[in-house]
């Protein structure tokens, strides 16, 4: 399901962001000054749920080596094509973040897993199996970086709308939203791209996958489990809360 979601959406992901070029750029900046406080001059990252490579174009842009890898197939083809456009030398592959050493093979400065990915992983069991292959991807004293929703801040529970907002490009509006139906822990989404170009049909395209309502402690807590330690949360970085950690 996840797979389907993010090959199906890569062509209007972008759509997301009120700019994505501008997101990519502010992007880049907060992970680079990030990085630069934490552990200082460093020149390989491993992004493992690139996507499109918003992270990923943005950090290589700020001059670092920057290695990708998405499950989606679709996701890894724009990427690559993005970073082209760019004239930007990045490594990008296909592969499963709870496979990210086994498919990698080698050890980089900081790894990264980026908005919202890892509860894409529908238990602890998975989270903890993802977390042990990033411990193997970094080198002694290397960062993770993860950043989630504060799921603590929604009742788990019932039906919820999570409005992204209208932009327009040539003259077509593109309203965008999302629809969270929980059962437990778990939660179903459908991602609603509604385009209206002002006739009485306009088109509408919906995207479905499902997410795990994960709170950031017992992220950190599976992170402490296989050896990270300095494992702190920060609520100023980003739009979401950001772990970070060390092997």
């Amino acid at each position: 399901m996840v797979t389907d979601f993010y090959d199906r959406l890569s062509p209007f992901y972008h759509l997301i962001f009120q700019d994505w070029e501008e997101s990519i750029e502010w992007q880049g900046k907060v992970f680079d000054e990030l990085i630069r406080n934490e552990w200082g001059d460093v020149t390989t990252i491993l992004d493992v749920a690139c996507g499109i490579g918003t992270q990923s174009l943005g950090l290589a842009g700020k001059g670092y080596r920057v290695t990708g890898s998405d499950l989606s197939a679709s996701a890894i083809h724009r990427a690559k094509r993005e970073a082209r456009e760019r004239k930007l030398s990045i490594d990008f592959s296909v592969a499963d973040m709870r496979e990210a050493f086994s498919h990698h093979r080698s050890t980089f400065d900081i790894l990264l897993a980026c908005d919202n990915a890892i509860p894409h992983l529908l238990s602890d069991a998975e989270i903890l199996r993802a977390c042990e292959q990033f411990y193997q991807c970094l080198r002694p004293d290397g960062g993770c970086i993860i950043t989630l929703r504060d799921y603590d801040r929604f009742e788990r529970s019932g039906t919820r709308v999570e409005p992204y907002g209208m932009k327009i490009i040539d003259g077509v509006k593109h309203i965008i939203f999302q629809v969270w139906e929980f059962k437990g822990m778990v939660y179903d989404l459908a991602m609603y791209f509604i385009s209206d170009d002002g006739s009485t049909r306009g088109e509408t395209r919906i995207f479905r996958t499902q997410y795990y309502s994960v709170s950031v402690d017992r992220v950190v807590s599976l992170m402490e489990s296989v050896g990270f330690r300095d494992v702190q949360r920060n609520d100023d970085v980003f739009y979401q809360p950001v772990i970070t950690a060390r092997k």
